[in-house]
């Protein structure tokens, strides 16, 4: 009895799981640096959508600043997209710990 109601809630947990990465995939999160004139968009899958750079930053003696610019803007996209990920998947299972292998 207790083991169906285990197998039960464990594929409750899926399902939800499973929709909370179709949710993320739709989710474009951006991270910005510079004021704005670096700007790198993701989606909650974390795969990069595309950078934007602002013409004036764009000096070929300050490449070294544009590409710090650039992994600034990425780290933002990230941390926002992991901010997400956290919430969401605290919605799911109500706040408690998931322990690791019981998907896998």
């Amino acid at each position: 009895m207790q083991r169906q109601m285990l197998k039960k809630m464990q594929k409750q947990l899926q399902k939800s799981m499973a929709k909370m990465q179709e949710d993320l995939t739709a989710q474009v999160v951006e991270g910005d640096a510079g004021g704005g004139m670096v700007k790198v968009q993701m989606n909650g899958q974390q795969e990069l959508l595309s950078i934007k750079i602002d013409p004036s930053v764009v000096d070929p003696e300050e490449v070294d600043m544009l590409e710090d610019l650039v992994t600034v803007a990425f780290r933002d996209a990230m941390a926002k997209i992991q901010t997400q990920q956290t919430d969401m998947m605290s919605k799911i299972t109500g706040g408690l710990p998931i322990p690791p292998g019981l998907f896998g």
